[in-house]
């Protein structure tokens, strides 16, 4: 090899470096929510009802608020980012949403595929309405299928890849923009029409199966709130995809650090905004609820979410998140196959601890094991490339996707 070809490599190992350094808070972020989702689901299944009755118990469930609006949350980010190299190179931005609303199609499905395996582990006391339940990786499934119609209705009508290369100049930002725009509308939309889906306006004319994707009522009559209806967590989805596009801009790749600590103190700010228009003394709607359906609440989740990407970017750029075996991003590269995996041995057939029978310590001991288990399988599942169920996750493995 001369000097020309390995300054070359080189400089294509630098940029995938750096690409893999700039994309690590992503994986970081849904790592955290893995964590998050394994302390919530191990209390809630494990506690006695006397440890239920604790501060801890109660700090649990609010952490557990957290971990799906965080998967949403990433996957409108890795669409943002699969749509905006599209509009860079390959393949018209069109091209690239249809594509995404299939992968929805096919997320969908295995949503659908693991409520069958629920059920079949489950008997023989489950119900065959189990079959229908609007779970997070039904609604994932779903928010990509809308957010990739979105993108694909306002997609610039590029008929050959490359045109591309000539509507590069000034159309790249406009069509960011109109798609950062109608992402937001989205998902101001969805939050603000959802207190009257679930209260006043529930549109029970439809079949409680397609209602519950509305309203999660399921078939008991009354939106659940351990369910994951439309309305309001595909908003999640599309303020994800608003702030995927925005820091994948050029302006945000060049100047880095200073996009995610305007992230950062935005998100302070929405929660500030979200507090403040909860402490209003009069209120919009008929029926407040303020843990379930408020868009107040919306906006301080939104705003903590802001708050943990921009700390993971910290601590993935300026702390040790990539010095050595990093355990959360091990889990946050393969989220869906921790996320099937964990739940048989936490709340299935398969659980590792006998349920609502346990002391604070001893499901804290299942917690650890249960991390511990899911990160070794995550390492594992990490390092056998382009096999099985990895083929699954292009919508929360944005490294590979971006290296393509």
């Amino acid at each position: 090899m001369d000097a020309a070809q390995h300054k070359r490599c080189g400089k294509v190992a630098r940029v995938a470096d750096a690409t893999k350094q700039r994309l690590a808070f992503l994986d970081w972020t849904r790592g955290l929510a893995c964590v998050l989702m394994f302390q919530t689901h191990g209390y809630d299944a494990w506690l006695s009802e006397s440890a239920r009755h604790t501060s801890l118990f109660g700090l649990s469930q609010l952490a557990g608020t957290l971990p799906a609006p965080l998967f949403l949350f990433a996957s409108g980010i890795s669409l943002a980012l699969v749509i905006g190299r599209a509009l860079e190179k390959g393949i018209t931005p069109a091209q690239a949403s249809r594509k995404a609303m299939l992968r929805g199609a096919e997320i969908l499905g295995f949503g659908m595929l693991f409520r069958v395996q629920e059920f079949v582990l489950g008997q023989p006391y489950a119900p065959w309405t189990d079959l229908l339940r609007v779970d997070i990786l039904n609604i994932i499934g779903i928010a990509i299928i809308l957010m990739g119609l979105m993108c694909w209705i306002v997609a610039p009508r590029i008929a050959v890849p490359r045109e591309i290369t000539d509507a590069k100049v000034g159309r790249d930002s406009e069509t960011r923009s109109r798609y950062v725009i109608l992402a937001i509308v989205a998902a101001a939309f969805i939050v603000l029409v959802t207190p009257p889906l679930w209260t006043t306006h529930q549109p029970h004319w439809m079949p409680w199966y397609l209602e519950s994707y509305i309203n999660g009522v399921h078939n008991l009559g009354a939106p659940q709130p351990w369910l994951f209806p439309a309305f309001p967590w595909v908003a999640f989805a599309f303020a994800g995809l608003a702030f995927g596009f925005l820091i994948f801009s050029p302006w945000a790749r060049e100047h880095e650090s200073t996009a995610f600590v305007v992230t950062g103190l935005a998100g302070t700010v929405f929660i500030f905004l979200g507090r403040w228009f909860d402490a209003m003394p009069r209120q919009f709607y008929a029926v407040y609820d303020f843990w379930h359906t408020s868009p107040n609440f919306f906006l301080i989740r939104i705003g903590v979410i802001l708050g943990i990407v921009f700390l993971a970017f910290a601590w993935c750029r300026w702390g040790v998140a990539l010095k050595g075996f990093a355990p959360v991003i091990e889990l946050g590269r393969t989220s869906l196959f921790v996320y099937w995996l964990h739940i048989e041995f936490v709340y299935g057939r398969f659980s590792i601890l006998a349920k609502r029978s346990q002391s604070i310590p001893m499901a804290t001991m299942g917690i650890l094991v249960i991390f511990a288990a899911m990160v070794a399988v995550a390492a594992i599942r990490n390092r056998v490339k382009g096999r099985g169920i990895g083929a699954l996750a292009f919508w929360r493995r944005p490294t590979q996707v971006a290296a393509s």
